[in-house]
């Protein structure tokens, strides 16, 4: 620009100052576009465009440079460099666009851009092209002169619907190479205009090719630009052709019918002819476009209908009114109709009345006169009467029949099926499949339903559970159990009232929702029914009897309680009844809860006490009551949590129920028994008894943990004695006295303790080899003062010597006990008149002094 302000100053011809200018801001283009296609980062459209656009520049440069020194000649060897250049430029344009259309849109594009030339053509030789060609002696010079700038004109075309229709972000360059090209067409046909008619160019038409170059330079430096085009372009490109011809067609008339009568000049004749012919050939190909796609659309839809009528559905064609024009022969399969029948009828007779207004909205949506109405498919679903009268659940789907008459083409499919099976789906989410009651899902939205709109004190919940149903599973299997459990369900459904809810809530647990609309003791009443329905026959089960009984629990709601508080107090109060034996009705007091937390939070603190070692053991001394020495010792688990002792009673009870007991019962086995091999190892000759529990006789490994304790801490397997109470030879007994044979295959000793409760019988003392039976201290207690228990501890005694087993009393307080026992011959004593329970050092403090009592 710095050299065309310099050669306009100076005074210069036109035409040179443009070639300066154009040679220099060409060249700026090139340099720019050419160094710019060498960055890595660029993406491969826009550095081949780049490139063959840098390369254009540079050749168009060169024409616009030697094009002064051949100005004797119509087209120069300059023109020729020119218009390689405009080429180059246009095909680094298409480049950039990354547009690659088929043959068939290319051929589509020439034509467009052809017929864009001709149009601006005709309209310049109007407006003033004729003028120069009538000051032209010779008209081939005229044609030869305005070729290459139509041939340019014709480029910009072509490339014109590439460079808007891209969807690329190089959207920028291809723009501005546009740009180019349409500058560079106007300076040649100045610049042919000019040469024409022996002038120079106007100054403007020289200006717009350098600032078009320069525009192009800096384009590839500039931020990066987000993906454009789209439909609208698209559309605008489309139009534009046609647009011009009008313009063109329009400006020959007024020129035709407005100015004086000239002779024909056959070049533009020609080249209106040629417009007018393009537009015929394209008309009839248009036309035969449009034959085969009405052609492809009634293909369509008939293949469409087969589809339909192919997968069962019913396919029709209707009005906006719901007049029946055409419907498929599968209506007669599907509703029992024949098509004749429908034909001319409305579907609106055969639609249920509780649907109608729906689809009528429907269809007035899809109206022709709606002005939003909708212009794709529209689902509804109704009921529809067969022939049979019945109705039939559908889904229809109705869309707009492109073309021909106002219809709609609506496809319907019967599905029955489908909802059978969606009402068998939410029955069975509901409902129980073994006993056919409602489940715990559907007993929780019913108490949840039930509280929100009754007053507090008119709702109950009961719990049963079935006693040893566990048992039914193990005996005679799960099937036969689930047949067990629709037998009480039918009896507890015969035993609840009409309006009260009962249903499986799990396992062998039911729940039963009772409005009760009056005083708590029907519900009270109708818990205790319950249980003379479980219990007052037995049930068939597999060819045999199973007598069952059932723990109640029943929970009334309160003021704002939720309904999981009520279930779970019927829950509380069920396992409270079960834990009593048993075959009654437990009603729920909040003690029950508290315990039940207190019980939780005990457990807690179990689990917290083995990790921080809270735990001691004490020994309880064994004297051989001839002798008055230490026999052996029983180890007492003790519990310290903080600085508060708290007695065995309130805590083995929870440790054995939560199963914490195993790793308690094998921490004191291994701190015992190192404790009594260390005395046994200072030449004191002493024993060691330990208490078991069912969970630790019954835990896996167990038999082998009492032979790891041993080995560890080198205690012999004699000097343990092993003790068990009466109860646990009875439940599950089998398993128990092969555990305990385990043991006596190690050498380990057995004891029975609590002997004389009653639980077992003596057939135990047979079935397991004992060597010790331990006197209940309730026997201990009366001696001296009741004359039965006296003489059944004096039984006992006798008993344990005959066969052989030693004898131990426990709880000796007083001393007429301890001289009756003496007197009776018993081995060994134990009780706080002998020696209360004391840590490790008392014990050897004890050991190494003599014990008279």
């Amino acid at each position: 620009m710095a050299g065309f302000a310099a050669a306009l100053l100076a005074g210069g011809p036109a035409l040179l100052t443009g070639a300066i200018a154009g040679t220099i801001a060409a060249f700026a283009a090139a340099a720019s576009l050419l160094t710019a296609s060498l960055r890595q980062d660029r993406q491969l459209p826009t550095t081949n465009g780049a490139r063959w656009m840098g390369g254009g520049a540079l050749v168009w440069a060169a024409g616009v440079a030697v094009r002064p020194f051949a100005d004797s000649f119509v087209v120069s060897f300059a023109d020729l460099l020119v218009l390689l250049g405009t080429v180059l430029m246009a095909a680094g344009a298409v480049g950039a666009a990354g547009y690659r259309p088929p043959a068939g849109v290319v051929l589509r594009h020439l034509t467009d851009a052809f017929l864009c030339a001709a149009s601006l053509f005709i309209v310049g030789w109007v407006v003033a092209l004729r003028n120069v060609y009538a000051d032209t002696a010779d008209p081939p010079t005229f044609t030869v002169a305005m070729l290459m700038p139509m041939i340019s004109l014709a480029v910009t075309f072509a490339v014109l619907p590439a460079v808007l229709g891209s969807r690329t972000n190089a959207w920028p360059l291809g723009l501005a190479g546009i740009g180019v090209l349409g500058t560079t067409t106007v300076w040649g046909m100045a610049s042919a205009v000019a040469r024409l008619s022996g002038g120079d160019p106007p100054l403007w038409s020289l200006m717009l090719a350098p600032v078009a170059f320069l525009l192009l330079a800096a384009v590839p430096w500039g931020p990066d630009a987000k993906e454009a085009g789209g439909p609208s372009s698209g559309n605008v490109v489309s139009m534009l052709p046609l647009a011009l011809v009008a313009v063109a067609t329009c400006t020959l008339v007024a020129h035709l019918a407005g100015g004086r009568p000239q002779a024909p000049v056959t070049g533009v004749v020609v080249l209106a002819a040629s417009v007018v012919l393009l537009l015929l050939v394209r008309l009839f190909v248009l036309a035969g476009v449009n034959i085969r796609l009405r052609g492809l659309v009634k293909l369509g839809d008939r293949q469409l209908r087969e589809l339909a009528e192919s997968s069962g559905d019913v396919v029709l064609l209707c009005d906006y009114e719901g007049v029946v024009r055409e419907i498929g022969p599968g209506v007669e399969v599907m509703y029992g109709y024949r098509p004749e029948e429908l034909v001319g009828g409305s579907i609106f007779d055969y639609v249920h009345p509780e649907d109608l207004p729906g689809i009528q909205a429907a269809m007035r949506a899809m109206g022709p006169d709606e002005e939003a109405a909708s212009t794709g498919a529209c689902m509804v679903a109704c009921r529809v009467r067969a022939a049979d009268g019945t109705w039939r659940p559908t889904e229809s789907v109705a869309t707009r029949r492109i073309g021909g008459e106002e219809l709609m083409l609506v496809t319907t499919r019967d599905v029955s099926d489908e909802e059978a099976l969606r009402i068998q789906v939410a029955h069975l989410t509901f409902h129980d499949g073994v006993t056919g009651l409602p489940n715990r899902a559907y007993f929780e939205e019913r108490t949840r339903e039930v509280l929100a709109g009754r007053q507090p004190g008119h709702v109950a919940v009961i719990f049963v559970d079935l006693d040893g149903f566990t048992s039914v599973n193990d005996s005679v299997g799960h099937a036969s159990g689930d047949y067990l459990l629709g037998q009480a369900g039918r009896r507890l459904r015969g035993a609840v009232r009409a309006d009260d809810t009962l249903a499986r809530w799990g396992g062998d647990e039911f729940a039963v929702l009772v409005e009760t609309g009056g005083e708590a003791q029907v519900a009270v009443d109708l818990a205790e029914r319950l249980v003379r329905a479980v219990s007052q026959e037995p049930f068939r089960v597999a060819d045999r009897d199973v007598a069952l009984t059932a723990s109640v629990g029943v929970a009334f709601t309160e003021e704002g309680m939720p309904s999981g508080d009520l279930i779970r107090n019927a829950d509380v109060a069920m396992a409270r009844s079960k834990e009593l034996g048993g075959r009654r009705v437990e009603v729920f007091a909040a003690q029950m809860h508290a315990d039940v937390v207190r019980r939780l939070e005990l457990a807690a603190d179990l689990q917290r006490a083995l990790i921080e070692q809270q735990f001691a053991i004490e020994y309880q001394p064994v004297v051989d009551l001839a002798t008055s020495r230490v026999t052996a010792v029983e180890a007492l688990v003790r519990w310290w949590r903080g600085s508060v002792f708290v007695p065995p009673e309130q805590f083995l009870g929870p440790a054995e129920d939560t199963g914490l007991i195993v790793p308690l019962g094998e921490w004191i086995l291994r701190e015992s028994c190192r404790e009594v091999a260390a005395w046994r190892a200072s030449s004191l000759d002493i024993g060691l008894s330990l208490n078991l529990s069912a969970r630790q006789i019954t835990a896996p490994r167990f038999v082998e943990t009492v032979e790891e304790a041993l080995k560890d801490s080198g205690l012999p397997a004699s000097a343990l004695t092993l003790e068990v109470i009466e109860e646990m030879l009875v439940e599950d007994a089998e398993e128990t006295v092969r555990r305990l044979s385990e043991l006596r295959a190690l050498g380990v000793r057995l004891a029975i303790d609590d002997f004389g409760t009653g639980y077992a019988s003596l057939a135990f003392l047979r079935q397991l080899p004992v060597d010790m039976i331990k006197i209940d201290p309730s026997f201990v207690s009366g001696l001296g003062r009741d004359d039965t228990l006296t003489l059944l501890t004096r039984t006992i005694v006798r008993l344990g010597h005959d066969l052989g087993l030693i004898v131990v009393a426990e709880g000796i307080e007083r001393p007429e006990q301890l001289e009756l026992l003496r007197e009776m011959g018993c081995t060994r004593g134990q009780g706080f008149l002998v020696a209360r329970p004391m840590a490790a050092r008392g014990v050897d403090s004890l050991m190494r002094t003599s014990l008279t009592v």
